[in-house]
């Protein structure tokens, strides 16, 4: 196998050159053409060109492939016929599956030794791993604890007794405050903000009184959370998030909630305090969850959705407000006819009245 890689400055600094050889040996597929190609990049089918790898896994696209310029293209056996103007196909059962296995290799990530930056601060009491790199003008705060091979990005701020387990990647911006746990292989981008205080109020003698919010925000192993993010710390509960679940850009999540395992929580989704989403939801784009509901197990919310009630395991809703997806269909489909329904009735009036 090592062989058939290297390196070279045609597809960029740095960037790996891989044959279709190589290739087919690391995604386990049949090689169809001259093992010799080389490429140095992933593109789409319409857009790639001799030195480039795409996929076609979807006969909704075998148009484009007919006439993609690409050196290499992973499908599969049923759809080989589709490519056969290109120099290599190499088939595969799961196209995307195997382009996700290429990335690596085509563009892997420059290791970085271990330095804390001249201009970063470390407060008292704060505990590094190994190979820990704390770039510009971070902050760590007192009694904060980062495991192994964590990065902690420029400007970033880790607050006091805050602690990131291994692997984690902190990028520009962040702000972790104080008492939030991070587990391994984190990734947070930039600008997102963990573990602020929830909207929580009280009204006495005519004002909005503060509650003061003395719970964590824990973030679960290999967990994603996107770009401007906000989670808000407990109140008198936690905020957790589970393992494995991803959460996109422009998203909020209020005080108390309980995140499962494995769940997609979409950009711009806004969930209100003390929700429970179980595991394997998928909450789509610009959907808004009302506080102190439940989503059950597997759950799907469309987006743009208005959830005010408890959701069963299982079933995908939609609209607003929120119902169950093929009766939300109904509703919307009463409503485009209604503008016609009603052009009948004042014709039917009109004609009344001239009778």
């Amino acid at each position: 196998m090592s062989s058939t890689l290297g390196n070279v400055t045609a597809g960029g600094e740095g960037v790996r050159t891989l044959t279709a050889l190589a290739i087919s040996e690391l995604v386990r597929g049949e090689l169809r053409g001259d093992a010799s190609v080389t490429v140095c990049a992933v593109a789409p089918l319409d857009r790639a060109e001799k030195n480039q790898v795409s996929f076609l896994g979807n006969s909704r696209y075998s148009a484009i492939a007919s006439a993609t310029r690409a050196g290499v293209v992973l499908v599969t056996a049923e759809l080989a016929d589709s490519v056969t103007n290109v120099p290599v196909r190499i088939i595969v059962e799961k196209p995307n599956e195997a382009v996700l296995a290429l990335l690596p290799f085509l563009y892997p990530e420059s290791a970085r030794a271990a330095s804390i930056h001249a201009t970063a601060m470390i407060g008292r009491g704060a505990r590094l791993g190994k190979n820990v790199v704390v770039d510009e003008y971070a902050i760590v705060g007192e009694g904060a604890a980062l495991g192994d091979d964590v990065w902690v990005g420029s400007h970033a701020v880790i607050g006091d007794g805050v602690t990131i387990g291994a692997a984690s990647r902190i990028f520009p911006h962040v702000a972790l405050y104080s008492g939030a746990e991070v587990g391994e292989r984190v990734i947070l981008h930039a600008g997102s903000r963990i573990g602020s205080d929830g909207f929580g109020y009280v009204q006495r003698n005519g004002a909005h009184e503060k509650i003061p919010h003395v719970g964590r925000c824990i973030i679960g192993n290999d967990v994603e959370i996107g770009a401007n993010t906000t989670i808000d710390r407990g109140s008198v509960d936690d905020t957790v998030i589970g393992a494995g679940t991803k959460i996109d850009n422009l998203v909020h999540i209020g005080h108390n909630c309980r995140i499962g395992r494995m769940c997609l929580i979409m950009a711009q989704a806004g969930i209100a305090g003390s929700v429970r989403i179980e595991d394997g939801c998928i909450i789509a784009g610009q959907a808004g969850l009302g506080g102190h509901i439940t989503i059950g197990k597997g759950a799907r919310i469309a987006g743009q959705a208005g959830v005010f009630g408890d959701v069963p395991a299982g079933e995908s809703w939609s609209g607003y407000p929120a119902r169950p997806h093929k009766e939300s269909l109904r509703t919307t489909g009463a409503l485009f006819k209604l503008a016609g329904m009603l052009k009948r009735i004042e014709k039917l009036l009109d004609e009344k009245e001239k009778a």
